[in-house]
């Protein structure tokens, strides 16, 4: 049985995939910086992911919010899941305006989430809330 830890993040981009996304970009804000904590694919229904788009689609934004984006040159480790400047050219920017919930495992040594999934939108949180819990 694994048990999950949770907390909110803050949508800074998502992959594009029809009709909407594959999956979003969390992140969480350290000294005033947001800082990539992982993807998010799991946990959508299609109503669920429709309706997260509704909410980031329109803050499209062409420059990264991450400060810590590209984050490695190999795409994939064993627990998490990297970012390469070749994915940067496919995924899609947003204004760090919308928090989520998502659970998950456990933080990877290179300061990723791993097996993360969705729980919902927080819209009674502010984006200064979605810092990492220790």
């Amino acid at each position: 049985m694994r048990f999950g830890l949770r907390q909110e993040f803050v949508i800074g981009g998502y992959k594009p995939a029809d009709p909407n996304f594959e999956s979003i970009l969390v992140g969480y804000y350290e000294t005033r910086r947001l800082f990539y904590a992982g993807k998010v694919r799991a946990g959508f229904t299609a109503h669920l992911r429709a309706e997260v788009f509704a909410h980031i689609k329109p803050l499209e934004q062409p420059d990264c919010p991450f400060v810590n984006l590209p984050n490695r040159q190999s795409k994939t480790s064993r627990w998490g899941e990297g970012v390469t400047p070749e994915d940067m050219k496919t995924l899609r920017w947003v204004k760090p305006r919308v928090v989520a919930e998502a659970s998950f495992v456990e933080w990877t040594w290179d300061g990723n989430l791993r097996h993360a999934a969705f729980v919902g939108l927080r819209k009674d949180k502010r984006t200064s809330d979605g810092r990492r819990d220790t």
